[in-house]
């Protein structure tokens, strides 16, 4: 274990470099002529039935497009500390014939990174006209809100709640929240052997509210949830930091979506996959509420996406540890 807690460490703690570019930011307006709620239903978040349904594709250019165009780059939230979807790579250091030495920051890498350059290269021309921000969690849907970025990339799933916030393009992949904990756990899965265990899950996460709904009596909870006052034990900013909890025996298990434990178990041969997933989830491009042309626009970069680069993605990325998969969700239209 102790090769995989330096690993994590290594990921959560890597900061992600800024530029002057990155420092010019996103746009925040809708622009004129935008309204704000078209792509929320008149259904409120409890009587909405088929959240993933998007808007037609389109490659016409609106407000929020051409705004991106004239800016020259599409900014971008991500994670850097989830293995496989968004994930820094160790600094590259170099010893120059003088004896000094060179450090290079790590990349981005993952099947969501790879995702956000496609758009950027169909919205740009090229897939380097990206600036990549990495946000925890909690903070994905104020990140849009502020116009801090244009678009989310990470593991976010769309459901009645969040479409009430912002707007999703389709789904381009399916999940589901699953139990991660020490291959040595009596725990068995989402069920009663929960009862008594602390299980950590990441802030603003669709995995608390399944515990808040049904824990089977599992410690999740703690005082100064969501503030300043937050121990960030039990609930933490990223979905990393829970499987540091794990390594340390700080917690006894992980709920989080089963996409994401497959590659913290790919990271630490000591834990495993438990149970089976007890919800079924889709991940969405999660874009500014009235900013439907560039809702549009990501659902026709997804149509060509769907028809062979994903499927290059998923196989780079997450088949080994995710097999079986025959391809992306299909694409629901309102």
């Amino acid at each position: 274990m102790a090769v995989a807690c330096a690993l994590t460490a290594s990921l959560a703690l890597v900061a992600l470099p800024r530029t002057a570019a990155d420092e010019g930011g996103a746009s925040g307006g809708s622009g004129p002529g935008v309204g704000r709620g078209v792509q929320v239903s008149a259904d409120s978040a409890e009587t909405c039935r088929d959240p993933e349904a998007s808007l037609t594709p389109s490659s016409v250019d609106g407000p929020a497009v051409t705004r991106i165009k004239d800016r020259g780059k599409l900014v971008v939230g991500v994670d850097q500390s989830s293995y496989k979807w968004g994930f820094r790579t160790p600094p590259t250091v170099t010893r120059l014939p003088d004896g000094s030495v060179k450090e290079e920051p790590g990349r981005l890498e993952g099947f969501d990174i790879d995702l956000a350059k496609a758009i950027a290269k169909a919205i740009l021309g090229s897939e380097d006209a990206v600036i990549f921000r990495t946000i925890p969690t909690n903070q994905r849907i104020a990140a849009l809100e502020s116009g801090k970025v244009d678009l989310v990339v990470r593991t976010m799933t769309i459901n009645c709640k969040r479409i009430q916030q912002v707007a999703f393009s389709t789904a381009y992949f399916e999940a589901g929240q699953q139990v991660l904990a020490p291959k040595a756990s009596p725990i068995t899965g989402y069920d009663a052997s929960l009862s008594g265990k602390r299980v950590c899950t990441a802030e603003g996460s669709t995995a608390y509210e399944a515990l808040e709904e049904k824990s089977f009596g599992a410690v999740f909870k703690e005082t100064g949830d969501g503030t300043k006052d937050d121990p960030d034990l039990l609930t933490v900013p990223n979905q990393l930091d829970c499987l540091a909890r794990l390594q340390m025996g700080e917690v006894d298990a992980i709920v989080t979506d089963n996409a994401l434990a497959a590659g913290q178990a790919a990271q630490d041969p000591a834990v495993e996959l438990k149970g089976s997933r007890f919800t079924t989830e889709y991940y969405g491009v999660a874009v500014k509420l009235g900013n439907d042309d560039l809702v549009r626009r990501v659902n026709q970069v997804l149509v060509q996406y769907r028809q062979g680069p994903w499927q290059a993605a998923y196989a780079k990325w997450l088949k080994a540890d995710l097999p079986g998969i025959a391809g992306p969700p299909a694409p629901k239209y309102k």
